[in-house]
């Protein structure tokens, strides 16, 4: 069949949430003309727009978060924010938490440790009007249908928007980074000069990225008018391109320390790490990291094509990618698709607060939490620093202090003591201290860990287990839950010394150092693989024999197999950033002034049909056609799709006119 027929044979159809459209079609909507796949050169991809004078990135963490910028006149000299006011004992307050106050009546009050040591010091009978939320950004993941409308729960059980969340907390970074911007070049920042990038997890949906992009609007980060100014940037990405820089005194290699120490590799897990810290925090002083130019050392090890990992393990989410290199420039190809789960860190905290429902009893739990939320924070920070502390040779136990209100709570509650509860209670392995602390052993404190890290190990091994993923020269382990010695050693055990596993010293600010990089020159990771199957749902001629007879539509004469998927890109297959998709397509009727067409989504590689299994309806495109009417008899309205950069976008043309027809994706449910 040549090009010519194929025009005419494609009708794509959008009967709006019907199954098939094929059962209410008065008109099928618009003829798509000839697909075609277009490969930018790397000349067009120069975005010629606005330029900015720094880079701001925020790195946004279900547990805490930070920012760090980066003048573009000295792109080698990247700032971490300053010292935050507050902070736990063992634990290096580069970030701040990731926790927000709202008073009663839902204004934004603050945000980090200022919120949490404000919320602690309200009279119980108060801090329950206020609206306290931590841990909210894994709802982005979790949520199957997100939405504009999405709710969170604060700690005392009140619901609130979770756009407006997410925008308080952008504006407060806004806020702050502008403010250290104006007082260190002496004048007014303004926020026209700033490129925003913010941090997703690779593993993200659409939504969940749109979802970001919507609260950085709200907040007033950057406006709808100026999209380019916010870029969106994939966390194990931009480890990656942080990691390409590393030189070998700002990293801790697990395989080969062993050796220049002499210890056994067990003894030796952590050591490394506490050498590290130290070397972070006579660092941290300055606050200003000098990132190489030229590539790292350790990069003067890969050689043309050389592969490697990166895991990045954060609070909620772990990520892992798959990257190539491609000389002489060192740009980044992805090999396999983003993979990964919630098998964050604070996964570890829910199998505390599942041995405590254990030993206090569910019921008991969920009253403390909702009558005293001020206090059930305060144990959870107090496990928090115990958490850090666990190790694979530990052998003295970890105590851990309980609220004086818990103990009170629960005689109220029970009508006897916490102590004969721990005594009733089968868990043999905590006991109660008469200092008034849970003493764990060390081995309770293990099992606590055991399901996330196997989780994350599985994880692992089932893609190094890939065809895509063989030969893979290191493994970079970076995020916070990446200090832990248990994963650390859990991660060595699996592989064998299959790769060499490198942690950057700074292992909690390698993201935010990244995304600084990617916002200086976001051209540096040349392809992607695509995470899904992307198309839509279009007429074709009915073939006898090769179409199920069910899918047949006569129109006009004419026989029509419906639900037939268009595909625009398959499910792991390889991008090139700039590469197009290109599609055409014709207003139904010349008074038409919107075009709608479903954008439908699968995980499979290859789709027949959009009533499959696994095919869900996943975006709408909008072809905005009104203000271009032509006299040309047939409308050809060319539409361009993006699938090669973090975010998928669309741009579309009037080809009679040549005038520019506003298009866009969304993701959202709505």
């Amino acid at each position: 069949m040549s090009e010519a027929d194929t025009t005419t044979d494609k009708i794509i159809t959008d009967a709006m949430a019907n199954p098939s459209p094929a059962k209410s079609l008065g008109d099928p909507g618009i003829t798509p003309l000839s697909p075609t796949h277009i490969q930018q050169n790397d000349t067009d991809q120069v975005q010629s727009g606005p330029s900015f004078v720094v880079v701001v990135a925020i790195d946004f963490g279900t547990t805490s978060s930070g920012y760090a910028y980066a003048f573009t006149k000295e792109p080698e000299c990247i700032h971490t924010m300053r010292r935050w006011e507050g902070g736990d004992p063992g634990v290096s307050n580069q970030k701040t938490p990731t926790t927000i106050l709202l008073t009663p009546d839902r204004k934004f009050h603050s945000f980090g440790y200022a919120a949490r040591d404000f919320y602690h010091d309200l009279d119980p009978s108060e801090s329950k009007h206020w609206l306290y939320l931590e841990k909210f950004k894994m709802k982005l993941h979790t949520t199957a249908n997100l939405s504009i409308d999405t709710d969170i729960h604060a700690a005392n059980g009140k619901r609130v928007k979770a756009l407006d969340i997410f925008a308080y907390a952008l504006a407060f970074f806004k806020e702050q980074a502008l403010k250290e911007l104006s007082d260190q070049t002496g004048s007014e920042f303004d926020n026209n000069d700033v490129r925003w990038v913010i941090t997703v997890p690779a593993i993200w949906k659409m939504p969940a990225k749109q979802f970001m992009r919507e609260a950085a609007y709200k907040s007033g980060l950057v406006s709808r008018e100026n999209p380019e100014q916010l870029i969106i940037a994939l966390e194990p990405e931009a480890a990656s391109i942080y990691c390409r820089k590393l030189r070998l005194h700002q990293m801790v290699d697990l395989g080969t320390q062993t050796t220049q120490n002499g210890f056994s590799p067990n003894e030796n897990v952590g050591s490394g790490m506490t050498q590290a810290k130290e070397h972070a925090r006579r660092n941290r002083q300055s606050r200003t990291f000098l990132v190489e130019n030229v590539i790292g050392e350790l990069w003067s090890e890969l050689e043309e094509g050389d592969r490697y990992v990166v895991m990045d393990c954060g609070g909620g989410t772990v990520d892992l990618t798959v990257h190539q290199i491609r000389l002489p420039e060192g740009h980044l190809k992805e090999l396999y698709k983003a993979s990964g789960g919630p098998y964050g860190s604070i996964g570890v905290d829910y199998e505390f607060e599942k041995l405590l429902c254990k030993i206090f009893g569910q019921d008991f739990i969920d009253q403390f939490k909702l009558k005293r939320p001020a206090a059930w924070v305060d144990l959870m920070i107090a496990f928090e620093s115990r958490k850090r502390a666990a190790a694979p040779d530990r052998t003295n136990p970890l105590n851990i202090n309980l609220p004086f209100s818990f103990i009170d709570y629960y005689k109220k509650f029970r009508g006897h003591s916490v102590e004969h509860a721990l005594r009733k209670s089968n868990v043999d392995f905590v006991k109660w201290s008469s200092q008034g602390m849970l003493r764990m052993s060390p081995d309770a404190m293990n099992t606590l860990f055991k399901p996330t890290v196997d989780h994350i190990i599985q994880h692992l091994t089932e893609l190094f287990d890939k065809p895509e993923v063989s030969d893979i020269k290191f493994l970079f382990l970076v995020g916070g839950f990446a200090e832990s010695a248990l994963l650390q050693q859990a991660v060595q055990n699996m592989l064998q010394g299959r790769s060499r596993i490198i942690i950057p010293h700074d292992v909690g600010l390698t993201i935010l150092k990244g995304a600084v990089l990617f916002g200086l020159d976001p051209s540096v990771i040349k392809v992607r693989r695509s995470p899904l199957t992307y198309g839509v749902g279009v007429l074709n001629r009915f073939v006898e024999g090769k179409h199920p007879p069910e899918k047949l539509l006569v129109k006009d004469g004419t026989r029509w197999c419906t639900d037939v998927f268009d595909t625009f890109i398959s499910a792991d297959q390889s991008v090139a950033l700039g590469e197009m998709v290109k599609r055409s397509y014709t207003p139904a009727k010349p008074s038409q002034q919107v075009i709608v067409i479903h954008v439908y989504c699968s995980e499979k590689e290859s789709v027949g049909f959009i009533s499959q299994p696994g095919v869900r309806k996943c975006g709408t495109l909008r072809l905005d056609v009104s203000g271009t009417e032509s006299t040309a008899a047939r409308r050809e309205i060319q539409t361009l799709m993006q699938f090669g950069d973090t975010e998928i976008r669309a741009m579309a043309v009037d080809v009679s006119t040549g005038r520019t027809v506003k298009a866009s994706i969304d993701f959202l449910s709505h």
